[in-house]
């Protein structure tokens, strides 16, 4: 079943979701007074990443109750390097303030000496870093502008079972052209908007303590259009809806569920084959670089394996045009949180 949810409040007077399903805009709206569970188990982040066929960059603020993370990784694709650099801020519980919409509020945070600051323009979004720390202190910075036109995105309201009051609010927003440079220990590197593209992934609830979850996303031109995806499952109780859409030309193209079959060894150690339950999307990932890192504080436990790399493959839109497709860059991601 795929639901798509109308417009109003996102939770009713006792914490739970109003409505489960999907939407290509942000119908719902999040109000962080509504929760009715402990501040320990909210958790929101605003999480960006750009792309292009060279390098990848990713910059994370998140609020996770007990414990707040800026992050910034940089991947080098054509060395197969990635750099994770980032700070923590104990005890936020809520204190760092992230926009309650995805469409307005901006964030301006510092931890130590890393900055972040991710503010909203008409029709565009800006995005700063400075990190003099990163890579040992080779130093990291930038600025860069990601045009937003009036698009479709990729929106969903998941409850958990056995949980009334977990859910998980959550927004995609793909192929964003960026223009801007970054500078990394002293080389300066452009991004061009014709082959630099971002994602937005806009999170907000109130999470269960131990959950899996498989997520893929790519952006970029196919046949000078403006094409991508985002797939996702594996936690919550998507029966409502599934996160998986297709973008083209900022249309969003519905599919039902997908399955990532990943290697048997590590996760960038061969192809991974991903498919979707309707026959709609068949596609192989070609890893380059695995962005990974495993944190364990005994009841408190992350294993993150981003892999960045290509895709190829076939998909149809919801009017029966097949694309086909080569080479696009983009990343498959399994990650495992107790917390």
């Amino acid at each position: 079943m795929q639901h798509r949810m109308g417009e109003g409040d996102l939770l009713d007077g006792s914490g739970q979701l109003i409505e489960r399903g999907w939407a290509t805009s942000e119908v719902r709206r999040y109000d962080r007074r509504a929760i009715r569970a402990s501040s320990w188990r909210i958790k929101e982040w605003d999480y960006y990443c750009i792309t292009t066929d060279r390098h990848a960059l990713a910059l994370t603020v998140a609020d996770n109750g007990y414990l707040g993370f800026l992050g910034v990784s940089w991947m080098d694709l054509e060395a197969g390097k990635a750099i994770n650099h980032g700070a923590v801020r104990p005890f936020p519980f809520g204190r760092m303030r992230l926009p309650a919409s995805a469409d307005t509020g901006d964030i301006d945070q510092r931890q130590g000496k890393l900055q972040l600051s991710f503010r909203l323009e008409p029709g565009a979004r800006v995005l700063r870093v400075d990190a003099p720390d990163f890579d040992r202190g080779r130093g990291l910075s930038g600025q860069f502008r990601l045009e937003q036109p009036a698009d479709d995105r990729m929106v969903i309201a998941t409850p958990f079972a056995n949980a009334p009051c977990a859910f998980y609010y959550n927004q995609k927003i793909n192929c964003l052209p960026v223009s801007g440079d970054v500078t990394v220990g002293g080389e300066r590197i452009a991004f061009d908007p014709s082959s630099a593209f971002a994602v937005l992934d806009w999170g907000r609830g109130v999470w269960t303590y131990n959950n899996t979850w498989y997520w893929a996303s790519a952006s970029g031109l196919l046949d000078g259009r403006r094409f991508g995806f985002n797939l996702g499952y594996g936690f919550g109780d998507t029966s409502a809806a599934s996160e998986n859409m297709l973008f083209l030309d900022g249309k969003a193209h519905k599919l039902a569920e997908v399955t990532f079959h990943m290697p048997a060894g590590a996760p960038d150690s061969g192809p991974w084959q991903i498919t979707s339950s309707d026959g709609r999307l068949e596609m192989r990932f070609d890893p380059i670089v695995d962005r990974h890192d495993t944190v364990d504080l005994g009841p408190f436990r992350t294993a993150q394996h981003q892999v960045f790399g290509r895709f190829s493959g076939q998909a149809i839109t919801d009017d029966a045009t097949r694309l086909e497709f080569t080479g696009l860059t983009g990343f498959a991601e399994k990650v495992h949180n107790r917390w």
